[in-house]
């Protein structure tokens, strides 16, 4: 499944990071991102997720298979914003669906229900917080989709290497 990127002035990884099949993209030295400083963030407005270069490039890699990745940039826009509160809601929302996918690539269906569960329930607190949509796509479709993961959990993929998805486009920007 492809997807129009969001951000295609950063480069996608050369593989997706699954644990015990792919070299750690930090801590090992065959790692893609090994040696290497995070970037900073750059300044974003909270309530307007979607003009955020980071969080579109997060979408852009989990929407390419790299669910690992999407999740590192995810959980530090959710520090960003301070943890808690509906945008944190969303984004572990969002971290959480991202370990699904990682845990179909690991050929773990009962990670992918746990997550995707959380997903959706996450999803679900940031909906009854007042955040209706991130940029074209209602929080209501987030919902439906988690719960649609967790019931119907995607099989593992046959080659980990990104970038392959495993899982629907979630998020349309």
């Amino acid at each position: 499944m492809t997807a129009e990127r969001y951000e295609p002035s950063l480069e996608l990884p050369p593989y997706t990071y699954v644990p015990g099949r792919t070299p750690h993209p930090k801590s090992d030295p065959r790692g893609h991102a090994y040696g290497r400083t995070d970037e900073p963030l750059e300044e974003f407005d909270p309530a307007k997720l979607e003009h955020s270069r980071d969080f579109r490039y997060a979408v852009d890699l989990f929407h390419a298979g790299y669910y690992w990745e999407a999740h590192e940039v995810w959980e530090a826009l959710w520090h960003a914003v301070g943890r808690t509160g509906p945008t944190a809601d969303l984004l572990k929302g969002l971290i959480k669906l991202a370990a699904a996918g990682v845990k179909v690539l690991e050929g773990i269906p009962t990670g992918v229900v746990s997550h995707a569960r959380r997903a959706a329930e996450l999803f679900e607190h940031a909906e009854d917080g007042g955040i209706s949509n991130v940029g074209a796509t209602p929080t209501r479709e987030l919902i439906e989709a988690a719960k649609g993961i967790a019931a119907q959990p995607p099989l593992a993929a046959d080659e980990p290497r990104g970038p392959k998805s495993v899982l629907p486009v979630v998020t349309r920007l």
